[in-house]
């Protein structure tokens, strides 16, 4: 018996980051070579306003637990409007 196949997509990590997290810029990359397995997703929200880096990736990780679930790896990287401006400038 196969493994079933990952429904995982950049879309619908996009689609429930806006969602669940309030997200106003989502970037996302598959990294699996192909096989939808490896993702890394950059996301800022106003919602992670206050909260530390380990608050607001368990906020992710609470928001797409059905998502990473399906998937082999996940990275992601946090950010507020303000930090992801500064960042940008950088």
């Amino acid at each position: 018996m196969s493994a079933p196949t990952s429904s995982v997509t950049i879309d619908s990590l996009t689609e429930a980051c806006i969602t669940h997290l309030a997200a106003t810029h989502v970037e996302g990359k598959d990294i699996s070579g192909g096989c939808g397995q490896n993702f890394e997703i950059k996301i800022v929200s106003p919602m992670f306003e206050g909260k530390t880096t380990l608050q607001k990736h368990r906020m992710v990780n609470e928001a797409l637990k059905d998502q990473i679930a399906q998937v082999h790896a996940f990275s992601q990287k946090t950010f507020t409007p303000a930090q992801w401006e500064a960042q940008q400038k950088s």
